[in-house]
């Protein structure tokens, strides 16, 4: 944020800053003025940073009401819940669970959204509730249905609703299923990170309806897409927008088995084939890079173990537990050395998923697109008719 948004720490200086970005677009900024985010913020926050997943120490506004006015007025995401709500005291937990997102990402999606007078509108992910607010302020109370997985979230987003004078429908459930008896809807939303669309949102959306929705993939990395469903439910069809870091649908997180489930009780490198390779293992690891992999090695994530002097190791997993590799990185190196064991030789695999990339030009999140059937999902350069090759 600018010095001067800081300074006034209030909506107006919000405001300001976002149409000055580009996000906030003059049809939502009547709803931004009469939904103020502080009604949607809770007294214990962590404030995070505008680019990345850091998080700040715990601000409370009964303790310091300054520090935690800027922080709502600054356009940066606000953790509210830790660890699915197990988390105790005011550090750092291990994996935020709740928040109220950041406002440029917020009023880019509901851009994206491109909501008509009388559309009917899902969120999925209801957190605090300011979405979902703002949405019921522009549509109607009746027009918007959100759904909420954890209880007490839901409970503390209706509350919060009920402060701004707001009654949307919440719902307490998964939100894999949408919530079939408000269906049809001519607009869903999530407001969580998805590794697949869920059938059930191409169901219920109406024939040439929109999905947005943050999509990530198992690798890492994450883009905001834009779907049109088609006229029988079967199939959407967009492109990305923009990059994105939300916390993943709690029903789609994966499992991350421990290294000793892949080597059984031998000792490293047991029976992994030793290589070289001349691709800096740095080079993989950038957000979008990271998505790229992604959608071409599926079943794969990755893990660093870091030393001095900025030496790490990049192993890779399946997460069969079938195959492993290992990439040892040293600066000032122009060869590094690889292990690989099991079926799928997963180093080989990333590497060819990056240079495929590199071929083309590296290009970034606005040449691609996601296209969803029953069958699965496909990303794509350019055109749907040209699919990044998958690997394993």
């Amino acid at each position: 944020m600018t010095g001067e948004t800081l300074k006034e720490a209030g909506p107006q200086g919000l405001a300001s800053a976002l149409v000055a970005s580009g996000a906030l677009s003059s049809d939502w900024l009547p709803s931004f003025k009469a939904v103020p985010r502080e009604l949607f913020v809770p007294d214990r926050i962590w404030p995070g940073i505008a680019d990345g997943t850091k998080q700040n120490p715990v601000v409370y506004q009964s303790q310091d009401p300054g520090a935690w006015r800027r922080a709502v007025y600054s356009d940066i995401p606000l953790t509210t819940q830790w660890d699915d709500g197990e988390h105790e005291g005011d550090g750092l937990g291990t994996t935020p669970s709740s928040s109220n997102s950041m406002p440029t990402m917020v009023f880019s999606m509901l851009r994206d959204l491109h909501v008509r007078p009388g559309d009917t509108v899902l969120e999925v992910g209801t957190g605090t509730g300011w979405n979902a607010g703002l949405l019921a302020h522009r549509q109607g109370d009746a027009n918007v249905v959100t759904v909420e997985y954890d209880p007490n979230v839901a409970r503390g987003a209706r509350s919060n609703l009920d402060r701004a004078g707001l009654e949307p429908t919440v719902i307490e459930g998964d939100g894999r299923s949408g919530w079939a008896k408000g269906a049809p809807y001519d607009r869903i939303i999530a407001t969580c990170s998805l590794l697949e669309i869920p059938a059930a949102w191409l169901e219920q959306t109406t024939p040439g309806g929109i999905i947005v929705a943050p999509f990530g993939t198992e690798y890492g990395g994450e883009q905001i897409v834009r779907l049109t469903v088609n006229d029988d439910g079967t199939k959407a069809h967009g492109t990305f927008t923009r990059s994105s870091a939300f916390m993943r649908l709690r029903q789609q997180r994966t499992d991350r088995p421990p290294f000793q489930d892949y080597l059984r009780g031998r000792e490293w490198p047991a029976d992994a084939a030793r290589s070289t390779t001349t691709l800096a293992p740095p080079d993989t690891g950038g957000w979008f890079e990271q998505f790229v992999i992604g959608a071409a090695v599926p079943g794969t994530f990755w893990r660093a173990e870091r030393y001095d002097n900025g030496a790490y190791t990049l192993w890779l997993y399946s997460r069969d537990t079938r195959s492993w590799a290992s990439v040892d990185y040293e600066r000032e190196r122009t060869e590094y050395e690889v292990y690989q064991s099991g079926p799928r030789n997963l180093w080989d695999e990333v590497e060819a998923a990056w240079r495929w990339w590199d071929d083309q030009g590296r290009p970034d999140f606005d040449r691609f697109g996601l296209t969803v059937t029953p069958n699965g999902h496909t990303v794509w350069l350019d055109h749907s008719e040209n699919p990044v090759p998958v690997r394993g």
